[in-house]
């Protein structure tokens, strides 16, 4: 007699082929029959309860200590800093495709721009950080053996790349949305915006917690603050439904300034409908140029030219 890893029943021998007899999470004959998945344990889904009720008090602590002091429109409409290179010193595009334009090294925790990370390829057979010098990685094995020692440090960026692998399931891991909420609290208090963003979409979209509208745009908020457009993108979309058309603005206005062309886009297709002013429409499209002027560079550009799906950063 085996438990049957779909439907918890202790069942014979014959009721499993021989392959399914042979597994750890063995299927019965009749599940396999009527494509029932394999379910947690009793003791895994207890777990798993508590540690959503766990995740969910925290965040819900965080949400209720906000709503009670109220953030005010002067944090939320504040533009944040730029992040520059390490290496050249440029203003950080933000980009972000098929490849993003820029790279996190595994090795020191540093990110780095394309143009930065197409350079030292060009001029050096043994491929190397750029910044702290440290052969790349040469497995998959040894990258996750890296990423792992940064979590450990306490790196942001680690903690949420790990959070997004439980959320997708991916590099090896099981898709786990309590883990991964988990994960993406822990990053947003370090200071990585895009850890806040991805909380609201947990709650908007029901992914570990329940469904929460006003939860999702508080998270949200918190996002666009620390400098994440896409954050401030979405708060604009939620004006632009309430018809805020002010308020949507400035906060698409906020995120084109940050590199973000949906944004700009956004914009102009209010324009086009009557909702911007063609002199709204002038300012975003100058603000982004700006933005471009910050961020072009010849070596930047020779990266692009090279491979353009590779190195595109804008």
């Amino acid at each position: 007699m085996k438990i049957c890893a779909a439907c918890q029943t202790d069942l014979p021998k014959d009721s499993y082929s021989k392959k399914q007899w042979k597994l750890d999470q063995r299927r019965c004959k009749v599940c396999i029959a009527n494509n029932q998945e394999v379910q947690p344990t009793p003791t895994k889904q207890k777990d798993n309860d508590q540690n959503t009720n766990e995740i969910v008090k925290t965040l819900d602590s965080m949400y209720l200590e906000d709503v009670e002091r109220k953030i005010s429109d002067e944090e939320i409409f504040k533009q944040p800093p730029a992040e520059d290179c390490p290496i050249c010193f440029l203003r950080m595009p933000s980009f972000v495709g098929k490849h993003t334009a820029y790279r996190y090294q595994t090795c020191c925790g540093k990110v780095i721009c394309n143009g930065c990370i197409y350079a030292i390829k060009r001029r050096d057979c043994d491929v190397k950080c750029p910044f702290c010098r440290v052969p790349t990685h040469t497995s998959e094995k040894e990258a996750n053996e890296r990423d792992k020692a940064l979590v450990e440090a306490g790196d942001p960026l680690a903690i949420y790349n790990h959070g997004c692998d439980y959320e997708n399931g991916a590099n090896g891991f099981e898709q786990d949305h309590v883990k991964s909420l988990e994960l993406f609290q822990r990053a947003g208090e370090l200071g990585y915006a895009a850890a806040f963003c991805m909380i609201g979409y947990a709650y908007q979209f029901g992914r570990g917690v329940e469904v929460d509208k006003m939860k999702a745009l508080y998270f949200y908020e918190l996002g666009a603050m620390k400098g994440c457009a896409y954050s401030r993108y979405n708060l604009g979309d939620n004006e632009l439904r309430k018809g805020n058309m002010n308020r949507a603005l400035k906060h698409y206005m906020i995120a084109v300034r940050s590199g973000h062309v949906n944004s700009l886009e956004a914009i102009k297709k209010s324009y086009s409908k009557g909702h911007a002013t063609k002199e709204e429409y002038t300012k975003a499209l100058r603000a982004y140029q700006e933005y471009l002027g910050e961020i072009k560079s010849p070596q930047r550009d020779e990266a692009a030219v090279f491979s353009n799906e590779l190195y595109r950063y804008y």
